[in-house]
Protein backbone atom coordinates (compact mmCIF):
# COMPACT_ATOMS: atom_id res chain seq x y z
CA UNK A 1 0.00 0.00 0.00
CA UNK A 2 2.72 2.16 1.05
CA UNK A 3 4.30 1.65 -2.32
CA UNK A 4 1.62 2.85 -3.74
CA UNK A 5 1.50 5.86 -2.43
CA UNK A 6 4.66 6.76 -3.30
CA UNK A 7 4.10 5.83 -6.81
CA UNK A 8 1.46 8.48 -7.33
CA UNK A 9 3.44 11.04 -5.84
CA UNK A 10 6.51 10.52 -7.93
CA UNK A 11 5.69 11.30 -11.58
CA UNK A 12 8.28 10.98 -14.18
CA UNK A 13 10.96 10.95 -11.06
CA UNK A 14 8.93 14.22 -9.93
CA UNK A 15 7.38 14.39 -6.64
CA UNK A 16 3.56 15.25 -7.30
CA UNK A 17 2.42 17.84 -5.27
CA UNK A 18 -1.04 18.25 -3.50
CA UNK A 19 -3.81 20.33 -4.51
CA UNK A 20 -3.27 22.41 -1.26
CA UNK A 21 0.51 23.26 -2.43
CA UNK A 22 -0.12 24.01 -6.22
CA UNK A 23 -2.86 26.82 -5.01
CA UNK A 24 -0.23 28.33 -1.97
CA UNK A 25 2.75 28.07 -4.67
CA UNK A 26 0.50 29.98 -7.58
CA UNK A 27 -0.03 32.59 -5.53
CA UNK A 28 3.79 32.86 -4.25
CA UNK A 29 4.76 32.79 -8.09
CA UNK A 30 2.97 35.01 -9.18
CA UNK A 31 4.50 38.31 -10.81
CA UNK A 32 4.09 41.80 -8.94
CA UNK A 33 5.57 43.73 -5.60
CA UNK A 34 4.74 43.66 -2.20
CA UNK A 35 3.44 46.64 -0.71
CA UNK A 36 6.45 46.81 1.12
CA UNK A 37 8.67 47.01 -1.35
CA UNK A 38 6.62 49.76 -3.35
CA UNK A 39 6.99 52.04 0.10
CA UNK A 40 10.80 51.49 -0.09
CA UNK A 41 10.93 52.68 -3.83
CA UNK A 42 8.54 55.52 -3.37
CA UNK A 43 11.07 56.67 -0.21
CA UNK A 44 13.93 56.24 -2.39
CA UNK A 45 12.71 58.25 -5.01
CA UNK A 46 11.66 61.03 -2.70
CA UNK A 47 14.83 61.18 -0.73
CA UNK A 48 16.52 61.50 -4.43
CA UNK A 49 14.44 64.30 -5.30
CA UNK A 50 15.11 65.99 -2.41
CA UNK A 51 18.63 65.59 -3.03
CA UNK A 52 18.61 66.73 -6.63
CA UNK A 53 16.00 69.28 -6.86
CA UNK A 54 17.65 72.13 -4.84
CA UNK A 55 20.74 71.98 -7.09
CA UNK A 56 18.65 72.18 -10.09
CA UNK A 57 17.04 75.31 -8.73
CA UNK A 58 20.29 76.77 -8.00
CA UNK A 59 21.76 76.27 -11.54
CA UNK A 60 18.87 77.80 -12.94
CA UNK A 61 19.13 80.54 -11.29
CA UNK A 62 22.69 80.67 -12.59
CA UNK A 63 21.66 80.44 -16.28
CA UNK A 64 19.52 83.29 -15.23
CA UNK A 65 21.96 85.51 -14.00
CA UNK A 66 24.12 84.52 -17.00
CA UNK A 67 21.38 85.38 -19.06
CA UNK A 68 20.97 88.75 -17.36
CA UNK A 69 24.42 90.03 -18.01
CA UNK A 70 24.67 89.07 -21.25
CA UNK A 71 21.62 90.52 -22.37
CA UNK A 72 22.76 93.59 -20.22
CA UNK A 73 26.05 93.08 -22.35
CA UNK A 74 23.94 93.29 -25.88
CA UNK A 75 22.35 96.41 -24.81
CA UNK A 76 25.28 98.39 -24.31
CA UNK A 77 26.43 97.86 -27.83
CA UNK A 78 22.87 98.66 -29.22
CA UNK A 79 22.93 101.79 -26.97
CA UNK A 80 26.46 102.44 -28.45
CA UNK A 81 24.98 102.34 -32.02
CA UNK A 82 22.53 104.73 -30.66
CA UNK A 83 25.46 107.19 -29.62
CA UNK A 84 27.21 106.99 -33.03
CA UNK A 85 24.20 108.10 -34.89
CA UNK A 86 22.51 110.73 -32.13
CA UNK A 87 26.04 111.85 -30.75
CA UNK A 88 25.00 110.69 -26.96
CA UNK A 89 23.38 108.19 -25.04
CA UNK A 90 19.36 108.40 -24.27
CA UNK A 91 18.65 110.57 -21.53
CA UNK A 92 17.09 108.30 -18.57
CA UNK A 93 13.55 109.81 -18.88
CA UNK A 94 13.82 108.80 -22.91
CA UNK A 95 15.37 104.99 -21.55
CA UNK A 96 15.14 102.54 -23.75
CA UNK A 97 12.54 103.54 -25.35
CA UNK A 98 14.89 105.78 -27.21
CA UNK A 99 16.18 102.31 -29.00
CA UNK A 100 12.57 101.61 -30.39
CA UNK A 101 10.70 105.13 -30.76
CA UNK A 102 12.45 108.03 -32.13
CA UNK A 103 13.01 110.85 -29.13
CA UNK A 104 11.81 114.46 -30.06
CA UNK A 105 15.31 115.95 -29.98
CA UNK A 106 17.06 113.05 -32.08
CA UNK A 107 17.41 114.11 -35.50
CA UNK A 108 20.08 111.78 -36.82
CA UNK A 109 18.37 108.60 -35.23
CA UNK A 110 18.54 105.61 -37.88
CA UNK A 111 16.57 103.04 -35.78
CA UNK A 112 14.80 101.33 -34.28
CA UNK A 113 18.04 99.75 -33.02
CA UNK A 114 15.21 96.97 -31.52
CA UNK A 115 12.61 95.01 -33.33
CA UNK A 116 10.55 94.52 -30.05
CA UNK A 117 7.99 97.46 -28.67
CA UNK A 118 7.65 96.03 -25.83
CA UNK A 119 9.60 96.79 -22.78
CA UNK A 120 12.99 95.38 -22.17
CA UNK A 121 12.50 92.80 -19.84
CA UNK A 122 14.98 90.47 -17.72
CA UNK A 123 14.91 86.97 -17.31
CA UNK A 124 12.61 87.87 -14.25
CA UNK A 125 10.26 90.19 -16.08
CA UNK A 126 11.55 92.98 -14.33
CA UNK A 127 12.60 95.95 -16.62
CA UNK A 128 15.19 96.86 -17.12
CA UNK A 129 17.44 100.12 -15.08
CA UNK A 130 18.83 102.73 -16.82
CA UNK A 131 20.11 106.31 -15.98
CA UNK A 132 22.22 108.42 -17.26
CA UNK A 133 24.74 109.89 -16.85
CA UNK A 134 25.89 106.98 -14.31
CA UNK A 135 25.74 107.08 -10.68
CA UNK A 136 29.62 105.07 -10.85
CA UNK A 137 32.59 106.19 -11.65
CA UNK A 138 34.08 106.00 -15.37
CA UNK A 139 30.56 104.69 -16.51
CA UNK A 140 28.68 107.11 -18.70
CA UNK A 141 25.31 104.76 -18.50
CA UNK A 142 23.66 102.72 -16.01
CA UNK A 143 21.96 99.63 -17.82
CA UNK A 144 21.01 96.91 -14.81
CA UNK A 145 19.14 94.17 -13.98
CA UNK A 146 17.31 94.41 -10.65
CA UNK A 147 18.13 90.70 -10.40
CA UNK A 148 15.83 88.15 -8.70
CA UNK A 149 14.69 90.00 -5.91
CA UNK A 150 13.08 92.70 -8.37
CA UNK A 151 13.86 95.74 -5.61
CA UNK A 152 15.71 98.44 -7.88
CA UNK A 153 17.57 100.38 -4.91
CA UNK A 154 19.33 97.06 -3.89
CA UNK A 155 22.65 97.77 -5.79
CA UNK A 156 24.07 94.61 -4.00
CA UNK A 157 21.61 92.47 -5.94
CA UNK A 158 21.94 94.49 -9.31
CA UNK A 159 23.26 93.20 -12.21
CA UNK A 160 24.94 96.25 -14.16
CA UNK A 161 27.22 97.11 -17.14
CA UNK A 162 30.40 96.80 -16.65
Amino acid sequence: MQNARKERRFISGKRKKSARFIGFHKKRDEKGFTLIELLVVIAILGLLIGLVAPAALRQLGGARTSVARQSIERMGQILDLYKLDVGSYPSTDEGLQALVTRPADAETWNGPYVKDSRPLLDPWNHPYIYRNPSDRPDHDYDLCSAGPAGHGDDSAHQICNP
